[in-house]
Order: structure tokens, then C-alpha cells, then sequence
């Protein structure tokens, strides 16, 4: 006798949870100095899902092209970075590489309660630390998705404290958010990120951001973390492609 297996009925089947497909957000960002000299590309390739009408990162990956000879062949990548969203957008674990120094940056985020770092210095030395986490710490590119979603108070004209991670320093300061004019960059929204402290404003430079009214970046102004000799990093302004992502990237 042929045994009937038994089918679900069309109700059962339409409250079915769907499958999360895997979608890639791809894009570019050329790197200049204040002067407008090419230093750089940025290769960006984010992988992540469409939840609730919006895109979740899950995983990111940057290849840091020479544009310049002083930086390596021009054309191939000198540097990457790669950064895994497992305990939160704000909070990335990254590893970055910068082969032309014998660097490497390593920041784990460890169920989202500490940062340890390992960092090889250009130097040859390793440095270790831990830092813990809390709900306000950013790290990395990680403030992207945070001004994201703070975005309808940054629209309103008002700031958000975060601290962020120093990881070189091995410790989380305190910054300040907040929407700004700069005549350098052309965007819906115009953020600047500095230090809360006073005493660290006469030394740091602010950390300008620009969106479009989609959520995308479109530049960044400050400074990278590309290095221009082993004590010193490029400040640059980076300006990025508008590629479309799979879906929006602001909250509703």
C-alpha cells in the first residue's frame, strides 16, 4: 500500500517564515588630499539581507587601491580591511592590513561586551588590549550605521554623544554628533564628529560626513586610516560612488 504523506494545508504554508536572501552592496570612494591630489581608491563590497524593508550589513570587505606611486603600484590593492557585524552594525570586528608597514589591526568583538585588540605596530612591537563595551561605543566604520539610525534626530538639527574606539590608544572617548554646514562638501546632511572633551578639540580635528537624503555616504573629510609614513596617517577627503543598495538603508 502506497503510504500518503501528509501536505500542509495553504494557511499553514502562507505563515511559513521566508528565507533571508543574501544580498552584496558594492561601491567606491576615490581618496584626495586637501589639495586635490588622488591618493587612493576604496573597493566596498557589503554583504548582508533585506530585513523588515531595510538593509542589514552582515559582513564587509575594502581593498585599498594605489592611485598614487608613493603608496605602491598603481592600480593594485596596497591594504584591506575586513569587518564582521555579528554583535551590531555600530560595533564591528575588524582586521586591517597595511602590508607596506607590517601592520595589522585586529578588534574583536566579544558578545558585544569587550573589545580586545591586537595591534603589530609598524614598529615590529605588539600591543594588546581590552576594552569594554557599551551600548554608546562605536567602532570603525561602524558611526555610518550609526548616524543611520539617528538620522531623524541629526535631520532635526540636534546631536548624539557616542564614545568612540581609539583602538591605537586602547580606549573609548567621548564624541559628539552633530549636523554642521562646510562649504567642502555638497550633501543633504553634513555630520561632524569631535571629541566631547575640550582639552581634545585643540588637538583632533573634527571628522566631517556627508549623505545623501537616502542614507548614503557621499563623503568623508578627515582623518584615514591609510598610513603616510610609521608616525603618521593621511587626512584626506574621500568622495563615494551613489551606488543603489538592494534595498533603503535608513529606518522607516
Amino acid at each position: 500500500m502506497r503510504r500518503i504523506t501528509a501536505i500542509p494545508s495553504l494557511p499553514a504554508l502562507l505563515i511559513l517564515p521566508l528565507p533571508l536572501m543574501a544580498e552584496t552592496y558594492r561601491f567606491s570612494a576615490t581618496a584626495e588630499t586637501f589639495e586635490g591630489k588622488p591618493l587612493y581608491q576604496e573597493q566596498h563590497s557589503i554583504g548582508g539581507e533585506c530585513v523588515d524593508g531595510r538593509f542589514r550589513a552582515r559582513s564587509h570587505a575594502v581593498d585599498y587601491v594605489a592611485l598614487d606611486s608613493e603608496l605602491g603600484t598603481e592600480g593594485e590593492a596596497f591594504a584591506s580591511k575586513s569587518l564582521d557585524y555579528e554583535y551590531g552594525r555600530q560595533r564591528p570586528s575588524v582586521d586591517f592590513r597595511q602590508p607596506l608597514f607590517d601592520e595589522r589591526m585586529q578588534i574583536t568583538n566579544v558578545d558585544d561586551t569587550e573589545a580586545r585588540i591586537v595591534w603589530n605596530t609598524p614598529g615590529g612591537d605588539t600591543q594588546n588590549d581590552t576594552v569594554p563595551l557599551s551600548p554608546d561605543v562605536v567602532i570603525d566604520s561602524g558611526f555610518v550605521h550609526f548616524i543611520r539610525d539617528h538620522w531623524s534626530t541629526l535631520t532635526d538639527g540636534r546631536q548624539v554623544d557616542f564614545r568612540f574606539l581609539a583602538p591605537t590608544r586602547g580606549e573609548a572617548y567621548r564624541f559628539v554628533a552633530e549636523p554642521t554646514d562646510n562649504q567642502e562638501i555638497d550633501a543633504y546632511l553634513v555630520v561632524s564628529m569631535l571629541p566631547s572633551q575640550m582639552f581634545l578639540r585643540w588637538v583632533v580635528d573634527p571628522i566631517l560626513v556627508g549623505f545623501d537624503e537616502r542614507g548614503r555616504i557621499t563623503d568623508y573629510r578627515g582623518l584615514g586610516n591609510i598610513r603616510k609614513d610609521e608616525d603618521r596617517n593621511y587626512t584626506v577627503h574621500l568622495r563615494y560612488d551613489t551606488s543603489e543598495p538592494p534595498c533603503p538603508l535608513l529606518p522607516r
